[in-house]
């Protein structure tokens, strides 16, 4: 070979060596570790399961091509969660996603290093997960399920809706929701101004969901709350049922009770904040700092009434409610 051809060669192959390494690397298989809180089966863990990966095509991020997902379902298991926490952190992913404070926080005290977007959380910064929600520090960072003075809310909705309604029992497994005080407060705060005395009715069982509907059940003015976390959200059906069978009017924080049933529901579209969280984990793959990314609050609510039910309990909802529902199941 000539010397004048064989640089003319070399001068091309390492041309063309950034171009080769930058395809490379744009295709390079990324991991990310998905721990959820909820069992497997359960159709809206599965839904938002769905809702993330679509904001993750959105943007690029295609499972199989240039990203890995690894998912592990805890089921309300802490000792689960922990396992799977573990199993999850070996294999190195470049990102980890919980949902529900109960994951979140096993997972937060198995590693400061890997960078963890949490998706469906309620009060990050008294939960310890984040030092502000404009600086959440550290290597988390992520999405807020519920605003504190949400409580309130609901407080004011029930008792519109069901006008003779005296006592409130705040219904949730502190076990699988270890930032229930955070809901509780502001339905302390709310009950006086509507003539409501709340009643906080931790519950660890079906059986100690009955219990107390029976008891609720057994006076007038009787009604309840449910409080989000795993282990409400995965027995709707029961509670659903209990509620009509005792006749208790209730509000629910998710739109799926109302639509199996429920009285009413008022709380954020689950699905988006999954969708949206997407967002954060794009960014982090590409280098952002999670601590540097504000804890995002929640930015669409869901108002569902069933007027099935509230016929079947005679109550009359006001027009001005139906009006402004998002969904109304007849």
């Amino acid at each position: 070979m000539k010397r004048r051809d064989f640089i003319t060669l070399f001068g091309g192959a390492a041309a063309a060596w950034p171009l080769a390494g930058r395809a490379k690397q744009a295709e390079r298989m990324r991991r990310i570790g998905v721990l959820m809180g909820y069992p497997e089966g359960d159709p809206q863990a599965q839904a938002n399961v769905t809702a993330l990966l679509q904001g993750l095509q959105n943007l690029g991020w295609i499972e199989g091509r240039n990203v890995q997902i690894d998912y592990r379902w805890a089921g309300g298991d802490p000792d689960k969660a922990q396992t799977f926490a573990r199993e999850l952190i070996a294999i190195m992913p470049d990102v980890m996603v919980p949902s529900t404070n109960q994951v979140t926080r096993i997972l937060q005290q198995e590693t400061r290093t890997i960078p963890i977007v949490f998706a469906f959380v309620g009060d990050p910064v008294g939960s310890g997960f984040a030092a502000s929600l404009a600086r959440p520090g550290r290597n988390i960072t992520g999405f807020a399920n519920f605003e504190n003075s949400i409580g309130g809310k609901w407080v004011e909705l029930l008792k519109e809706i069901a006008p003779r309604v005296r006592r409130v029992a705040l219904i949730f497994n502190p076990e699988t929701q270890p930032a229930y005080a955070t809901f509780l407060r502001s339905i302390e705060a709310a009950a006086p101004s509507f003539a409501v005395e709340p009643i906080t009715t931790p519950v660890h069982s079906v059986v100690e969901i009955e219990d107390a509907m029976a008891a609720l059940g057994r006076e007038a003015g009787g009604s309840f709350i449910v409080i989000p976390d795993v282990f409400t959200s995965t027995n709707h059906d029961p509670i659903v049922a209990l509620a009509a069978r005792y006749r208790l009017p209730a509000l629910y924080p998710f739109p799926f009770f109302a639509r199996k049933g429920g009285l009413v529901s008022y709380g954020i579209d689950v699905t988006d904040l999954f969708r949206r969280s997407a967002s954060y984990i794009d960014r982090i793959l590409r280098g952002t700092k999670p601590g540097e990314l504000p804890v995002q609050t929640p930015n669409k609510f869901e108002f569902v009434i069933n007027l099935k039910t509230a016929r079947a309990l005679g109550l009359q909802i006001p027009d001005k409610l139906v009006a402004i529902a998002d969904e109304v199941i007849e």
